[in-house]
This record gives C-alpha cells, sequence and structure tokens, in this order.
C-alpha cells in the first residue's frame, strides 16, 4: 500500500461521502456538496474508498517520486 494514494474524479465525484465515511485515516472529504477531497498526506492507499464508490470516481494511484 505504501506509495499509493486515492484519487477522485471530480467530474464523476456525486459527493455522497461514501468514501469518506469509510476511509480509516480520515483522509477524504466532501467539499461544499460538490466532490470529495483526498489528503494525500494521510491516505494509506488502501483502496477501500475506490471499492465503495457508487459512481466509480476514486481510483488509487501511485506517488510519483521526485
Amino acid at each position: 500500500m505504501a506509495g499509493k494514494y486515492a484519487c477522485v474524479s471530480k467530474k464523476d465525484c456525486v459527493a455522497c461521502g461514501a468514501c469518506a465515511n469509510v476511509c480509516p485515516r480520515g483522509a477524504i472529504k466532501v467539499v461544499d456538496g460538490c466532490f470529495a477531497l483526498v489528503d494525500e498526506k494521510l491516505c494509506l492507499g488502501c483502496g477501500l474508498c475506490a471499492k465503495i464508490c457508487p459512481a466509480g470516481a476514486v481510483s488509487v494511484v501511485k506517488k510519483e517520486v521526485l
């Protein structure tokens, strides 16, 4: 799981909050009832949010190393 984080497609997100509710670290928040936003520093990359998202708007991606 290290080196990964959740990424939300703002155009596909329906702001239901399912991802935020399932996140074990509280890394996801729904912004102004419009879309979910992930705090990459808190995200474990576990993928629970991607599995529960009814709109398929969440994916887990690799962190880029600089």
